[in-house]
């Protein structure tokens, strides 16, 4: 079943990820309109696919003709195109940052899950070839993890390209996505979280940001099970070229029981065992755009609906939320489900009362063929 779908915002992945993997799945979907604030490139991107250029987002969503939105960009939309998407029926797929305060992410996440649409965040680098190549040396052949070192490293904004009277800041959803990261190849929820930030020259936002995930078992001591640390940085500046690119640490490195592996984005896997070293060059593999959009049109079509993206995605943003009250406490903060964003606050708006309780995990949804036939 070929999915239409209406994209909000062309993102700085567009060339590299989104174009090609629409371009190789164009059985499975077909782009119907564009919406994009600056108008000459969204007309360039609507001729490309055959589409019409449209002016704002709720209009994208209200069209009869788009089944599905792709929110490739957040620029100033925020979670408005969500939120219209939900009001819409419309799936969405979500590749915009992941940076809401709580109570907004609370309210977001209850208007998915009483909408009944499939959401989708694009989080690749659980999805990466060497990272699911990792799972299977894990099961197969390392074993278990005992040690997780996750570091970032990118170019510090440069003032002409931030918004005026906005200091230079980490953003949340690239920790977001290196938590998520964690979970993912640890294979169960974290219990508590120590968070550390650092903040830039003169005080002028944070420039650095590291958090321990500690995942002990129920009652354990800290320490007691897999540990992670996580990192990610804006410290060098933008111009500083060679400084940037000199010996970038690994993206991911994984001390198991019976051996040790590096990961560098998005094909690359050392490891090390008994034997010696092994190097795997994942380069032929399916690129995780492609991969990515795949499951979107699996969670849009199945008549099941799978709600672990959206509980994925939120209970990352939470984790992330925690770590910054570590900072400014000073303490180690548990990660107890029964207090994490899983409790949404009541959202705004008179409709959404009148809505019952959210869905289980695997209830029937709303497939795109039966709205379909329904209109």
């Amino acid at each position: 079943m070929k999915l239409r779908i209406g994209l909000i915002g062309i993102g700085h992945a567009w060339e590299n990820r989104h174009r090609p993997a629409l371009r190789a799945l164009s059985d499975r979907f077909e782009v119907r309109a564009v919406c994009e604030p600056v108008a000459h490139r969204a007309q360039i991107v609507a001729r490309d696919f055959g589409a019409v250029a449209v002016d704002g987002f709720s209009a994208v969503a209200q069209r009869e003709d788009v089944d599905a939105i792709l929110i490739l960009s957040g620029q100033w939309f925020g979670a408005l195109p969500i939120l219209a998407a939900c009001d819409a029926g419309k799936a969405v797929y979500c590749a915009a940052p992941l940076d809401f305060p709580p109570d907004v992410a609370q309210s977001i996440q209850q208007r998915l899950q009483h909408s009944g649409v499939a959401f989708v965040a694009e989080l690749p680098q659980r999805h990466a070839a060497a990272t699911l190549r990792l799972k299977e040396l894990i099961a197969t052949r390392l074993g278990s993890p005992r040690l997780v070192f996750c570091h970032q490293r990118i170019p510090a904004e440069t003032p002409g390209n931030r918004p005026p009277n906005k200091p230079p800041v980490l953003p949340m959803h690239e920790m977001v996505q290196l938590v998520d990261w964690c979970r993912y190849v640890v294979g169960r929820p974290p219990t508590s979280v120590l968070g550390l930030s650092n903040s830039g020259p003169d005080a002028q936002g944070i420039d650095y940001e590291m958090m321990s995930l500690d995942f002990a078992p129920p009652g354990g001591l800290p320490g007691s099970g897999v540990t992670c640390q996580i990192s990610s940085g804006r410290y060098m500046p933008v111009m500083w070229h060679e400084a940037v690119s000199y010996r970038p640490p690994a993206a991911l490195q994984v001390a198991c029981e019976n051996g040790i592996a590096f990961i560098d984005m998005p094909s690359t896997l050392v490891w090390f065992d008994k034997a010696g070293r092994h190097m795997e060059s994942l380069d032929s593999e399916r690129p995780v755009g492609e991969q990515l959009l795949n499951q979107f049109h699996r969670a849009v079509t199945s008549l099941v609906r799978n709600t672990s993206g959206l509980e994925d995605a939120f209970q990352a943003m939470w984790i992330v939320q925690r770590a910054r009250e570590s900072h400014h406490s000073g303490q180690r903060m548990t990660l107890d489900a029964s207090s994490s964003v899983h409790d949404p606050l009541p959202a705004a708006g008179g409709s959404e009362s009148q809505h019952s309780a959210a869905a289980p995990e695997e209830t029937v949804g709303r497939p795109v063929e039966l709205r379909r036939k329904k209109a």
